[in-house]
Order: C-alpha cells, then sequence, then structure tokens
C-alpha cells in the first residue's frame, strides 16, 4: 500500500549545500519534494506547499548544520533531518590503504632514516604535498609478515607530530589476509583491533595525527562492528559505494543496502542518523586505472554537481613496492596524474575530519 505522504526529496541524512538550492550567508533554500493523495493540503515546516496532482513542493529555508523537515497533510506525516554544508566548495583528499610494509623498514633498521622523510616512500608522499599542497591520510595494518606495529620506535614522534597538518594515520585492519577479515565481525573484534593499531599510532607518532576518519580493510563490516569504530571516535567511513553495472549488494559499502550504497555514490556523503555514522564516497581507486584513463575516469565520476563537489582519491601501499608481484612501474605517475587533475580544476585539499567535512 502506498505511503499516503512521503518525502522525496531531501533524503533523510542527505548532506546538502549549495548544489542543491540557493545559498546565502544565512541560510540555504532547496525545494523540498514529495507525494500526497491529490487535493490534500500539505504543509511542510508549517508552510503551505503547491500542488500538482500527487506531487507537492515547498521551498525551505535551512539555517542551521542540522535541520529537521516536517510535512503534514489530512493526519498524516513525514519527518526527516538533513544537513547544510555551509560554504561548501570544491574539495579533495587522497588516502592510502594497506600500509605496512613502509613501517617495517622503519622499525627494522632506524638508524637509516635520521628523518622519517628521508625513507622513500614518505619521501615521495612529502614531495606531493609540497608540490600540490595534498593532503595524505595513511590507513594502517597492525602486522605483516616478521614485523608488528610493537617494533616501531618513536624516534620520529616529534616529526610525525610537526606534520600533522598534512599527514594522518588511522586504523585499517589487523593485517592484509585473509581477504574481507570484517565481513562477519563482531563488536568486540573491531574494538579490538582498532585500539590495538591506534594506541600504536598514539604511542609512535602522537594524538596530533590520529583521524576521526578512515577506511576499514574491503569497506566491509556489519552495523555492530561499524558501531564499535563510532564509539572509538571513528565517525566517517570511506567506502566504494558504486552498484551501477553490478548485480547484487554492494560488497564495499559496510553495512548499507544496495539502495543506499546507490544513494551515497550519487552525492559525496550522506549521514546514517541511526548510527550517527557519515559515509564519503571514494571517487577513485587510483590504481586500478591505466595512467592514460585517469582524467576520463575523474571526469564521469564528477559530472554532476553533487558528485563534482568532494573528491576522495585512493591508492594501496603494495603497488609502490618493486619486491610484490602488484607492483606498477607506473604508480608514481598515476597519483601525479590524478593530483595534476584536482589541481588544474581548482579543488582544495582537506581532510574531511576538519571541520564540517573538510569546509
Amino acid at each position: 500500500m502506498p505511503t499516503p505522504l512521503a518525502i522525496a526529496f531531501p533524503r533523510d541524512g542527505d548532506i546538502l549545500n549549495r548544489c542543491d538550492g540557493a545559498e546565502s550567508p544565512d541560510a540555504l533554500i532547496v525545494t523540498v519534494r514529495g507525494t500526497a493523495a491529490p487535493g490534500s493540503s500539505v504543509h511542510v515546516n508549517g508552510k503551505k506547499a503547491a500542488r500538482d496532482g500527487k506531487i507537492f513542493t515547498c521551498d525551505v529555508a535551512l539555517t542551521e548544520r542540522r535541520n529537521a523537515i516536517h510535512a503534514e497533510a489530512d493526519g498524516h506525516a513525514a519527518a526527516i533531518e538533513v544537513f547544510w554544508n555551509r560554504g561548501s566548495r570544491k574539495r579533495y583528499r587522497f588516502s592510502v590503504d594497506d600500509n605496512i610494509l613502509f613501517l617495517k623498514d622503519l622499525g627494522t633498521n632506524p638508524a637509516a632514516y635520521r628523518s622519517l622523510f628521508d625513507h622513500w616512500y614518505l619521501g615521495f608522499w612529502q614531495s606531493m604535498h609540497m608540490k600540490y599542497g595534498t593532503k595524505i591520510h595513511i590507513n594502517v595494518y597492525y602486522q605483516t609478515d616478521e614485523f608488528d606495529l610493537t617494533q616501531m620506535p618513536d624516534q620520529w614522534r616529534d616529526e610525525w607530530r610537526a606534520n600533522a597538518d598534512w599527514l594522518h594515520l588511522s586504523f585499517h585492519a589487523l593485517q592484509d589476509k585473509p581477504d574481507r577479515p570484517y565481513r562477519n565481525a563482531r563488536y568486540a573484534q573491531m574494538a579490538h583491533d582498532h585500539d590495538l593499531v591506534c594506541g600504536h599510532i598514539r604511542r609512535f607518532a602522537g594524538n596530533e595525527n590520529v583521524s576521526r576518519t578512515t577506511t576499514v580493510h574491503w569497506a566491509e563490516c556489519p552495523k555492530e562492528a561499524a558501531l564499535a569504530l563510532r564509539d572509538r571516535g571513528i565517525d566517517q567511513l570511506i567506502g566504494l559505494f558504486e552498484v551501477q553495472g553490478y548485480k547484487g549488494p554492494c560488497t564495499t559499502g559496510y553495512y548499507l543496502s544496495r539502495e543506499q550504497c546507490a544513494h551515497c555514490d550519487s552525492r559525496g556523503a550522506w549521514f546514517d542518523r541511526e548510527t550517527g555514522l557519515t559515509f564519503i564516497r571514494c571517487t577513485s581507486v587510483v590504481n586500478a586505472l591505466e595512467v592514460e584513463a585517469i582524467e576520463s575516469y575523474l571526469n564521469q565520476r564528477t559530472a554532476t554537481p553533487q558528485t563534482a563537489e568532494m573528491v576522495e582519491l585512493l591508492i594501496h601501499e603494495q603497488y609502490f613496492r618493486k619486491e610484490l608481484t602488484l607492483y606498477q612501474p607506473t604508480v608514481l605517475e598515476k597519483v601525479e596524474t590524478a593530483l595534476r587533475w584536482v589541481a588544474q580544476r581548482g579543488y582544495e585539499p582537506v581532510f574531511w575530519s576538519d571541520g564540517f567535512l573538510g569546509v
């Protein structure tokens, strides 16, 4: 049976910005759209809505970061909450998943590195920061073969802290294998692994570098496990929410349904009011593309005003490592090609955890 009154736009949890309405310093005016029984009188936030058959529309002023929208018609009601991303502008972040090997290099031979940036990997990311202003977010494993974070010394702690304005660290997973380790994870498993990784990050790098944003390994976990992260201060999760052309559930969208993933992928970010978690759309996994395909793919993924506002670029450490079969000789070129693309189009480097989604 159809709902007698429903709000179609915005949707509950939507994060709205200048692309969704008319923005002034004091408010964002958005046109609320929905359906109701023909002939019924609809009011939205106390204002009478215009009618056209089953469709109703009404302009609403959003004046706070978090805003309630309430529609009423002949004894029926519908209510949602939305956010105003005030002063939103084009911005991006570069994140790196699956990191442990550069830490193994540092931890097993600390005398070879007077500075963190004497290591070629961190030296490369520093050069990208210096050239483009890029902010780099590194997601970390606890262990790999013959190394874990207990072996990472704190001799560079001051240097980590001094570079926290552009270099962040956060939990990724206990280790690389098995694949999809958190598909059926319970609260305690996620809590344990997070605390293990972040406890050591704070020990060797300080609190300043620890972020409240992360990408869980494979961007997948049940709601219960996601709540363990939220309870530990992580309230922003990066996912790959694209479902077009794929059948079945989205397996890189945490606990979200296929329909929720599709909606998130149509926007820069979406807030789940039930859990208090914000899901941020990954625009591109850069290592998955050939160099010559990066520009056209980014053009495609930012083709609408909503998808163009926030760009998340992502890559993985193993493609940088010459000793691994996954090594890509063009990986440095891929990074810089993506960075030139955002720089040439006026994107500002941010951390999503700064202010409200980098604003």
